[in-house]
């Protein structure tokens, strides 16, 4: 891009769109642009709003003309800053908030598709009003939208029985960096043809194209649950409790959740209506949930029996089940308050992190170990949703050593055969880590992809990869 493209740009598109489809920088409303952590600065050199696929693909057919870069935003709740403009009023945002119709619930063939800048609660409520799930579950829902949530390959707590959203979309409609349309709604379980195309956009962070709409799977909505809060004498028993879970509860088993006892501190200490369920203090907890569309009976039993036999063989100290939905949602608020009293308590660097499941207890006890040892005195809220492989490790300190404290932690991760993101992205903030579980192979062939896609390097440029516009040039 030339110095005198950028106006000319930004000229064109306003008669493309309107006059109310591109923003100032400074203009009020296009406010929502913004780190959602306040990390990094977001300067845009103007904020457009397409209402429509067309509009999409009319804009970044202008944006590619004149070599422009192009950020994607969805719902802004990203917490690696992969939709935050980069440099100074040098790139354009592109919103898809305009983009929010659903556009069809197919019942039959338990599938919805919605546009990308659906708000996931809203997406959920479709699915319920044909008595569905849509069972992606995020503690964002509320204001991340789908978009977003395809571009990140969302996970949540209920990825241990339904999967990441990879495992949910079933079709894409996306604008290439070129501007032309791919028109890959499909609802198809099964298709051997080729290439997986809607793979390549899951999980790109916006860098080869802005995904327009998607075609969800569903599933038969739940109508009993059973909660249980374990209180654990230690960490190294999860591995056999996991197991335990799986082999009683089966294929019904939806969520388990490790709070620590740093974690536990913080809600009591930094949230008032927050007490610890046990008389007691114990070093961690585990919340598990397991799910059913019928036989409610059977499933109490399996719970009963599951608490039970942890607790004969010593996996756990004491049990507290959830004897009603306000109970099971009293439980399931420790765990998702846990952000707001990490906040309230001056924040933390943040690390969502993976390791094979076997290796959870010994990983959490090493990396506690080495951050003790190099930050005396720091304290480490390790969370998470474990039955999946995926910990938090958030440290409670200022960002000033954010550099050094995730270079530890994911030094630790690499030597477990981890990765330095489970489901929240890569972004710019840990693009410059992607060396340390990646191999250059590995990297060389993810280049090879986004040069193949988007040669002008305009997508979202300077995220997930080291590929800025200027480069491609």
């Amino acid at each position: 891009m030339t110095p005198g493209e950028l106006p000319v740009a930004v000229s064109e598109l306003r008669a493309a769109l309107g006059p109310t489809g591109v923003l100032a920088p400074g203009d009020p409303a296009a406010g929502f642009v913004r780190d959602e952590r306040g990390l990094l600065p977001a300067r845009p050199a103007a904020v457009l709003r397409p209402r429509s696929t067309a509009e999409v693909a009319a804009a970044i057919t202008i944006c590619a003309r004149h070599r422009v870069p192009v950020v994607p935003f969805a719902g802004g709740t990203g917490l690696v800053g992969g939709a935050i403009p980069l440099g100074e009023e040098s790139q354009l945002v592109l919103s898809v908030r305009g983009l929010d119709r659903i556009r069809n619930v197919d019942p039959a063939d338990f599938a919805l598709t919605a546009e990308s800048g659906c708000v996931l609660a809203d997406v959920q409520r479709a699915a319920e009003d044909v008595g569905l799930l849509f069972p992606l579950r995020l503690a964002s829902e509320g204001s991340a939208r789908l978009g977003g949530a395809i571009g990140t390959n969302a996970g949540g707590s209920n990825v241990l029985r339904y999967g990441m959203l990879r495992d949910l979309v079933l079709g894409l409609e996306a604008v290439l960096p070129d501007g032309r349309i791919w028109h890959g709604l499909r609802s198809l379980r099964k298709d051997n043809s080729g290439y997986d195309l809607k793979q390549l956009l899951i999980g790109s962070e916006g860098t080869l194209g802005v995904v327009t709409a998607a075609t969800v799977r569903l599933v038969p909505r739940p109508r009993h649950q059973a909660v249980a809060l374990l209180a654990l004498p230690q960490s190294t028993v999860l591995t056999a409790l996991f197991a335990l879970a799986r082999e009683c509860f089966e294929d019904r088993l939806t969520a388990l959740e490790l709070i620590g006892r740093t974690g536990m501190d913080l809600l009591i200490t930094q949230l008032p209506d927050m007490k610890d369920p046990f008389a007691r203090p114990h070093p961690w907890y585990l919340l598990v949930e397991a799910t059913t569309t019928r036989d409610g009976a059977g499933l109490a039993a399996q719970l009963e029996s599951f608490l039970a036999e942890a607790i004969r063989l010593e996996l756990a100290a004491d049990a507290v089940p959830a004897l009603d939905r306000p109970q099971a949602r009293a439980l399931w608020g420790l765990r998702e308050a846990l952000p707001e009293a990490e906040k309230r308590a001056g924040g933390a660097v943040k690390h969502d992190v993976s390791v094979p499941l076997g290796a959870i207890a010994a990983f959490i006890a090493d990396v506690e170990r080495e951050l003790a040892a190099a930050f005396p005195g720091v304290r480490v809220n390790a969370f998470g949703h474990v039955g999946d492989g995926n910990v938090h490790v958030n440290v409670l300190t200022g960002f000033e050593r954010a550099h050094t404290v995730s270079a530890l932690v994911f030094r630790v991760v690499a030597g477990y055969g981890g990765s330095i993101s489970a489901e929240h992205g890569i972004g710019v903030l840990k693009r410059d880590s992607l060396t340390v579980t990646r191999e250059p192979l590995e990297l060389e062939l993810l280049r090879t992809v986004k040069t193949a896609l988007d040669p002008l390097g305009i997508m979202n440029p300077g995220k997930l990869l080291a590929v800025s516009a200027s480069s491609a040039e």
